[in-house]
């Protein structure tokens, strides 16, 4: 099991194959924030987007509430994993 999906594992995101790994973590500033919003537009149903960060998503977290997804973040040594789903 990779880095990202033991991390994932450790979330409250159903239990899915279907998961889309987003790596932001060499993006400036507001990017990773706009292309997590750009792929939650293509997200299916029973879909789980995994962003992967170098710091807790703070801003996101406002807007996903908005937009009605449920999302729960873990923190690792380098890296934040926040799985985003459709509840």
């Amino acid at each position: 099991m990779s880095g990202v999906e033991s991390l994932l594992a450790e979330t409250d995101a159903p239990p899915t194959g279907d998961h889309e790994v987003l790596d932001v973590r060499d993006l400036p500033p507001p990017q990773p924030l706009k292309r997590t919003l750009e792929t939650l537009t293509d997200l299916d149903e029973e879909g789980v987007l995994v962003q992967v960060n170098d710091r807790v998503p703070q801003h996101l977290f406002p807007r996903l509430d908005d937009r009605g997804f449920v999302y729960d973040t873990v923190e690792a040594e380098d890296r934040a994993v926040t799985a985003i789903w459709r509840e």
